[in-house]
Formats: structure tokens, C-alpha cells, sequence
């Protein structure tokens, strides 16, 4: 819930400059509701590759849901993806997997392009559960990230280490995410290997190389940092250089 009025569109825009450089990866933005036209405009006047995704949706087309955002307005809005089932949509508003399963269903079906989230708390990594709870919660979008292989992307974000300063060792990253891509693959080979699957927990210019080396790690969902240009386009050169190197 930050740059949502007049701030959005420089930040937008230095951001985009931030990675005009990047040829290899896709970069994206999400910014709130509010200022979703004006930074897809400001992206857009600019010729810029990068996209512009919301930061949640309602599972309804339209009707009576006053306050909630559909599918079709954020298309209008100019996004082309949106994140689902971020952990604090989880924690602190109630989502459960059935309500993110019907939300990637519903972007599945049209758009935007979903990135849905998991990960486990403190508590469930403490006591052993961190891939039961990942499993569980991939499993509820299994159907729907099936329909069109590669449409959506998966993110790991360890509700820990967001916004805490705490990160993932490369390694544990890679254990959850080789997790994840085992359940796309049980749906189809096509499914995993069309996925992209990224990381998000306190990413940063320090340590997204190492976490981006790791083979299944395919990208990140960059937070707090999304808010320093600067940083942020030294995180986009990390995805760069990764990217390069797989090639």
C-alpha cells in the first residue's frame, strides 16, 4: 500500500528506466488500484518493456461486490498480470486456498496472467510443515494453472522472511521451489516446464544473485525494494545475468 496517488507515475517511470537494459527477463510492476491506469499510461508512453500487474482481484466478473476489482478492470486499467493469495491477503484478510483457487481460475480464463502465491509462517517452518503447507497450497491451483500451461506463474514467498530482512538460503529456496516444480509436473511435463517460479522474501540487490542461480528459481517478487529505483534495476541486472547464463 505505498505510491497509490501522484507519486505512482515517477516512480513508474524509473523504474522502466531502471530496465531499459533488460532483453532476457520480464519485468513488472504493481502498483495499487488507484494508480494502476496512470502507471500502465506512463509505461506505455514510454515504449517500455515492462508490464503493469494489480495486487488482487475479486473471483466475480461483476455485480453486487461493492469495494472488490474484477478481472475485466484491471484489463481496462491496463494490466496484463495480477498476484493472487499473497500472504498477507492470507493472513490478515482470510484467504483461504479455496478462495485463491477460484481466483486463478478466474484470471486462467481470461486474464490477467496470474502469479499466484505460497509459502508457510514461522510457526508451520518450525515445526516441520514448510512443504506440506507449500504442497497443500500448490495443489489447490493445480486445475487451474493447467489449462494453459505457462499462462500463470507460481511464487514462493516464506511469509518469515517478508518485509523482515530474513531470506531464504539459496539452498531452502531451491528445496520448496523443486517441490513446486515436481506437483506442475504431475499435472504435465509441459506444465513444469513452462512455469516460471519465483522467489519472494526480502530480495535485494545483496542477495538476489545467489537466490536467481539456484535452477528453479525462475524470478523474483520483489517487495520493499520494488520502491528503490536504483536497487531494484540492480536486481533486474541479477535476473539479466542469470538469465543469460541459463541460455
Amino acid at each position: 500500500m505505498n505510491a497509490g496517488g501522484h507519486d505512482a507515475r515517477p516512480l513508474a517511470a524509473a523504474v522502466a528506466r531502471a530496465a531499459a537494459d533488460a532483453e532476457h527477463v520480464d519485468v513488472l510492476v504493481a502498483p495499487p488500484f488507484t494508480a494502476l491506469a496512470v502507471v500502465a499510461e506512463e509505461i506505455d508512453a514510454r515504449a517500455s518493456r515492462v508490464s503493469v500487474a494489480a495486487q488482487n482481484m475479486s473471483a466475480e466478473a461483476s455485480g453486487a461486490f461493492t469495494g472488490e476489482v474484477s478481472s475485466g478492470m484491471i484489463r481496462d486499467a491496463g494490466a496484463t498480470w495480477v498476484i493472487l493469495g499473497h500472504s498477507e491477503r492470507r493472513q490478515l484478510f482470510g484467504e483461504t486456498d479455496a478462495i485463491v483457487a477460484r481466483k486463478a481460475a478466474a484470471a486462467m480464463t481470461g486474464g490477467p496472467r496470474p502469479i499466484v502465491c505460497v509459502g508457510e509462517t514461522l510457526a508451520e517452518r518450525e515445526a516441520g510443515a514448510t512443504l506440506e503447507v507449500v504442497e497443500r497450497q500448490v495443489r489447490a491451483v493445480l486445475d487451474a494453472l493447467g489449462r494453459q500451461p505457462g499462462f500463470g506463474a507460481v511464487a514462493y514467498e516464506p511469509v518469515w522472511a517478508i518485509g523482515t530482512g530474513k531470506v531464504a538460503s539459496p539452498e531452502d529456496a531451491q528445496a520448496v521451489h523443486a517441490k513446486i516444480r515436481a506437483l506442475l509436473a504431475g499435472v504435465s511435463a509441459a506444465l513444469a516446464a513452462q512455469t516460471r517460479i519465483l522467489y519472494g522474501g526480502s530480495v535485494k540487490a545483496e542477495n538476489a544473485a545467489a537466490l536467481l542461480a539456484q535452477p528453479d528459481v525462475d524470478g523474483a517478487l520483489v517487495g520493499g525494494a520494488s520502491l528503490d529505483p536504483a536497487g531494484f534495476g540492480k536486481i533486474v541486472e541479477a535476473a539479466e545475468a542469470a538469465a543469460k547464463a541459463r541460455a
